[in-house]
């Protein structure tokens, strides 16, 4: 997922600097699409992401308490709750 969106990205910035109009908002939904997916599949809430100190604060707080339950790697992987992707 990551590599997909690392190549989306790659290919809103080559239509930018083409000056491709069309091709920057077409790259530009698929980009937005995979970051969505990538969100769901890390557990990200995009109003998270909107308020940047919640998300890090909570972050933080995740790690602590995965830690405290014992997840493997004390990061709160084992720990993440798959939420369904909707439409924003």
């Amino acid at each position: 997922m990551a590599k997909k969106l690392a190549e989306e990205a790659i290919e809103v910035v080559d239509r930018c600097r083409q000056w491709q109009y069309p091709g920057v908002v077409r790259e530009s939904a698929d980009l937005l699409y995979n970051l969505t997916v990538l969100w769901a599949a890390a557990g990200v809430r995009p109003e998270d992401v909107v308020a940047r100190d919640g998300a890090a604060r909570a972050s933080a707080r995740n790690c602590r308490e995965a830690a405290e339950i014992g997840c493997e790697n004390g990061k709160g992987d084992a720990q993440v709750a798959r939420r369904p992707i909707v439409a924003l």
